[in-house]
């Protein structure tokens, strides 16, 4: 196979159990329990307001060109989520209406784009979420090359395929196959607590006290002073 212009169809992907358990869990909390190291950042946001979950196909792309992110449509699984790094290169769209309309007709889960997308119009008025870095109306070059379903950078962070990656209005976070049982049961642990101490303080039963130790402590502890 020619490197650099080769598609692997086969890996393994999560559990779609293990995968629908993260629904309606936030990044943000997802986020909290990797240390902050997996959220995506960049400018990589969302362009509609549909939540993203499942698994990561994964599409590496010269600046500008799509052609291998359209063969990839044809290739992922229903739930995919195809992820494209076209090195952040905004000027060329790399995903619009026709390909969104596309997916939409194989059941696939969503787009992140490292890269620019068009017609935002049909994007707002799509089933599917779509998280990239801009806009632009250029559309892009096909002429290759490009590789399917090897390891990418996005919002930077590595997604290799398989991996789960969890997207709402705060952002994205990329959840690693090998950790997501583990993750589960920590960032459930993380929500259930913040939940907590949220009902704490809307029925004002959160103390001043409770806040002053955690956080004055925490400053006080690297180093910081208080003038009296």
């Amino acid at each position: 196979m020619p490197i650099g212009f080769r598609a692997f169809l086969h890996f393994e992907r999560p559990d779609p159990a293990l995968i629908e358990s993260y629904r309606g869990i936030p990044s943000s909390n997802i986020g909290d329990c990797v240390r902050k190291m997996n959220c995506m950042f960049g400018g990589i946001r969302a362009f509609n307001h549909k939540n993203l979950l499942g698994p990561a196909f994964t599409v590496k792309v010269p600046s500008g060109d799509n052609l291998v992110a359209q063969a990839a449509l044809d290739y992922a699984q229903p739930g995919d989520i195809i992820v494209i790094d076209g090195a952040g290169y905004t000027d060329r769209a790399l995903v619009g209406g026709m390909m969104l309309a596309y997916a939409e007709l194989r059941k696939l889960g969503g787009f992140v784009v490292n890269g620019a997308v068009r017609d935002l119009a049909d994007i707002q008025n799509s089933a599917l979420p779509v998280f990239a870095k801009a806009a632009t109306p250029l559309g892009p070059y096909r002429e290759g090359p490009g590789e399917i379903n090897v390891p990418v950078v996005c919002g930077g962070q590595v997604v290799m395929p398989g991996d789960i990656l969890v997207g709402d209005a705060d952002g994205l976070v990329v959840i690693p196959r090998r950790d997501a049982a583990e993750l589960l049961e920590l960032a459930r642990c993380n929500l259930a607590g913040e939940q907590n101490e949220l009902e704490r303080m809307k029925q004002g039963n959160f103390t001043e006290a409770e806040h002053r130790e955690r956080f004055t402590g925490l400053f006080l502890n690297h180093g910081g002073t208080i003038e009296p």
